[in-house]
């Protein structure tokens, strides 16, 4: 069983006692999904998390479908408008 100093929410452990138990706190991220930060004389250096999938663009912007209006045609060269350079 591992102790993480708390402060708040933010799970906090100093570089010097992660190394020493560094599978016990690889383990408690993986296992709580909480993020750790890990401190060098009280303050932080590194954020160890879960690693996540990302999201696809259907879940990113599924609730944008249909909402979106386009009023011109999205290919057309736009350089009368903002000139040579």
């Amino acid at each position: 069983m591992i102790t993480v100093m708390t402060m708040d929410i933010m799970k906090t452990v100093s570089k010097s006692k992660l190394k020493s138990k560094l599978l016990e706190f690889l383990r408690f991220v993986e296992s709580e999904g909480e993020e750790l930060i890990v401190t060098d004389r009280g303050k932080p250096v590194v954020k160890i998390s879960k690693y996540g999938n990302s999201l696809s663009t259907e879940q990113l912007f599924g609730q944008m479908r249909g909402k979106v209006k386009y009023f011109e045609d999205l290919t057309t060269p736009t350089t009368e408008e903002w000139g040579e350079l």
